[in-house]
């Protein structure tokens, strides 16, 4: 089943911020649009409210006039739900709430064609609940986009339990006709995004609960270190407390209170502040006038050392000896059998995050992962009481004269971006088990939706086939909840063949 003819008229019920993106999102793709609103008068607010939009978009020559002037002659507010009779494609956009949305589509279903295709933009509720009070739940599915819609590329396409694959391919070619980029998924809490991205948040404040680090050093550590657009803290500031602690929260009673989403309790004390983020001006940091943004940790100049000395492999940070050499300090690699370190003219320890605590061993610095260590601009090292100062000094001392900035953090097993990514790449890969969607539409979804630097499946490719489940292995036995015990997807990929699983990641 192909995409609609742009001679169909599009519905949009729902005239919030996310109903006016999507109409203008068909609108411009082409097709007669009609806005729908319960609120008298709010549907033409909205019509003039798209239309001020597409002024803007004349005036900053991505549209034309004449293209302008016919989208505007397209665009339509309506009265009464009788007036989309005619409609092919009718797209709901109002309060999540299950029982508002179910009967919004039990009132359409009396009123559109048979053929008509019915979908919802929800962010939280089950497609298959809203769908299974309907007397054809098969023409039904979720189109999720991202805001604002006229901008953002993502929308999840969702099929429900009874969702028929022909309409959910006429929902996804559509959706790829508006210039879109639709992933397919099945029904499933959180979708793909809003499941796979719980753990950048909950590591981020995790580590901050256990006074391992402060917001704005975790915030720099995963935009320097990880390569990630924002931190954890300043983007849900961003969204809003009270939003993101909503999805995180409904992710997390829709899968049975499945320990791997709980929800922070620090977020939790913010939002029965009044805390919200930049809209009330005060969330985890200060957005009040002139309110000055706080600096993350950043240690005092070190004298680098001497020399180092490479015991066996580093594994996703074996860049670094080809940096330190060319800083001018002496290399000299030795084989160690299960050894992968650098040892410092201290006679400690420096070691790749691993899940493992610095306290357990005499004297060891560990530091954490990066995107890429030449760009990195910062390293997080962590250490315990039982570091020697020499030891931490000339591992501080090191990444300075690699020009990076350093950040100390406290004795956090897996540090910060490495167990956030550990978990994300375990996430996905549960949900490529469980049928949620593709490899290559979660690693879109993932770059797409939330402006990850790497798919999910990218990065797990890049840091080996065992990486993720080892740390998260550790990591587990030191914290024997169930929140980092890796999933059976993630064990069977850790644990196949090359051969038997072939390029995959």
């Amino acid at each position: 089943m192909t995409a609609l003819d742009l001679s169909s008229p599009v519905a949009v019920v729902g005239t919030g911020t996310m109903g006016q993106g999507i109409a203008q999102v068909a609108l411009v793709a082409g097709h007669p649009v009609r806005l729908y609103d319960t609120v008298p008068g709010r549907a033409r607010e909205a019509a003039d409210a798209i239309g001020a939009r597409l002024d803007r978009l004349v005036e900053k020559e991505r549209l034309t006039g004449a293209d302008r002037d016919a989208a505007r002659a397209r665009l339509l507010p309506a009265e009464d739900l009788a007036e989309l009779a005619d409609c092919a494609l009718v797209v709901e956009a109002v309060l999540e709430r299950l029982d508002a949305k179910q009967a919004l589509f039990g009132e359409l279903e009396g009123i559109v064609s048979e053929d008509c295709l019915l979908a919802t933009n929800t962010s939280s509720l089950s497609v298959t609940a809203i769908g299974g009070a309907l007397r054809v739940p098969g023409r039904f599915v979720g189109l999720h986009f991202f805001n604002p819609a006229p901008l953002l590329p993502l929308v999840e396409v969702v099929s429900g339990f009874a969702t028929d694959v022909t309409y959910a391919t006429r929902a996804y070619e559509t959706a790829r006709a508006w210039g879109k980029t639709p992933v397919a998924c099945a029904d499933t809490p959180g979708f793909i995004v809003n499941r796979i991205a719980r753990p950048f948040y909950a590591e981020a404040f995790a580590v901050y609960e256990s006074q391992g680090a402060d917001p704005a050093t975790i915030d720099a550590v995963l935009r320097e270190s990880g390569g990630f657009r924002m931190g954890a803290f300043e983007l849900t500031d961003l969204i809003g407390q009270d939003v993101n602690e909503s999805v995180t929260r409904s992710v997390w009673q829709s899968f049975f209170q499945d320990v791997r989403f709980t929800p922070s309790l620090a977020q939790r004390r913010l939002v029965e502040s009044g805390r919200l983020g930049r809209k009330t001006g005060h969330g985890w940091y200060d957005h009040g006038d002139g309110a000055e943004r706080p600096e993350p940790d950043t240690a005092d100049e070190r004298q680098p050392p001497a020399y180092v000395v490479a015991e066996g492999d580093l594994g996703p940070a074996a860049e670094l000896l080809a940096m330190i050499r060319e800083a001018g300090i002496p290399v000299r690699e030795e084989d160690e059998d299960g050894g992968s370190r650098l040892v410092l003219p201290s006679g400690g320890q420096l070691a790749l995050a691993d899940g493992q605590t610095s306290v357990e061993f005499r004297d060891v610095v560990y530091f954490d992962l990066a995107l890429d260590y030449r760009k990195a601009g910062r390293i997080a090292l962590s250490a315990s009481q039982d570091t020697s100062p020499q030891t931490l000094a000339e591992a501080i001392g090191l990444f300075q004269a690699l020009g990076k900035q350093v950040s100390v953090i406290g004795d956090v097993p897996g540090m910060i971006v490495a167990r956030t990514v550990a978990r994300i790449i375990d996430l996905a890969h549960d949900a490529v088990a469980k049928g949620v969607a593709t490899e290559e539409d979660i690693d879109t979804a993932m770059r797409l939706g939330v402006n990850y630097p790497l798919g999910p499946f990218e990065w797990s490719r890049r840091l080996g086939r065992s990486w993720a489940y080892a740390l998260l292995d550790d990591l587990h036995l030191r914290d024997p909840s169930g929140r980092y015990a890796p999933s059976l997807a993630l064990y069977r990929h850790a644990h196949a063949s090359d051969k038997r699983e072939g390029t995959a990641s």
